[in-house]
């Protein structure tokens, strides 16, 4: 019905969870938005090796992460860099996205089932947005324990804390397009970021990760046919 996307559109804009994750976040632990790996975009990842280091499935945002905000289309450069991620860990990649697959804007599931017939990847279906929640529904998908896992995103204070809260792998990426973004998205885009440059300053480290002590070995320069 047309005010529940009416309503999906306004909350993927305003999301007040992560407001006062965030803001929980900056004061008691900032170590939460600190991502293990930053990169432009995933074509800088090496997913056989982190396949062979014991990761089990891969998370994936969708705004800004795989796709331009609102599209049902993978961007075009990173083609080659998903089927290598497939071609690593099989069947064993998802969405876990704020807007398709959440309970709260797409209750029927339709948005998850047409963007999955859009990109070939599974959406996870959960009820709480990002950064909130625990990593239960993605544990039930893959099988497996959330230390095992990465979460793939565009947002510190969302996918990164999320995926830090709940014990991943997590890998920041650079925004793919800001044209579609709404305004009061790339301010507090900006706001983030501002952020975590700031904490990097001061040396702040992330979290351990057990499975890989030195996130340097799975970054790699783009091969040129990716380019």
């Amino acid at each position: 019905m047309w005010w529940v996307d009416v309503k999906a559109a306004l909350g993927q804009r305003i999301n007040l969870e992560a407001i006062l994750c965030s803001t929980m976040v900056m004061f008691k632990d900032p170590k939460l938005a600190m991502p293990h790996i930053s990169v432009p975009d995933i074509r800088y990842i090496d997913w056989a090796v982190l396949r062979k280091k014991g990761f089990k499935g891969v998370v994936f945002d969708k705004d800004n992460t795989i796709t331009a905000p609102y599209s049902l289309k993978p961007w075009p450069p990173l083609a080659s860099s998903l089927e290598c991620c497939k071609l690593a860990f099989g069947h064993d990649i998802a969405v876990f996205s704020n807007s398709a697959g959440l309970h709260e804007y797409d209750h029927d599931g339709s948005k998850a089932r047409m963007l999955e017939g859009a990109i070939g990847i599974k959406v996870i279906r959960h009820r709480v947005k990002k950064p909130g929640g625990t990593a239960e529904e993605t544990e039930k998908h893959f099988g497996c324990e959330a230390s095992r896992l990465i979460m793939v995103g565009d947002r510190p204070f969302t996918d990164i804390v999320y995926g830090n809260r709940n014990g991943f792998l997590t890998i920041l990426t650079e925004p793919l397009s800001l044209a579609e973004e709404p305004f009061i998205v790339k301010q507090v885009r900006k706001l983030e970021n501002s952020f975590v440059r700031y904490w990097s300053r001061r040396r702040l480290k992330p979290l351990g990760q057990r499975l890989l002590p030195d996130p340097n070995i799975c970054v790699r320069e783009p091969h040129p046919s990716q380019d």
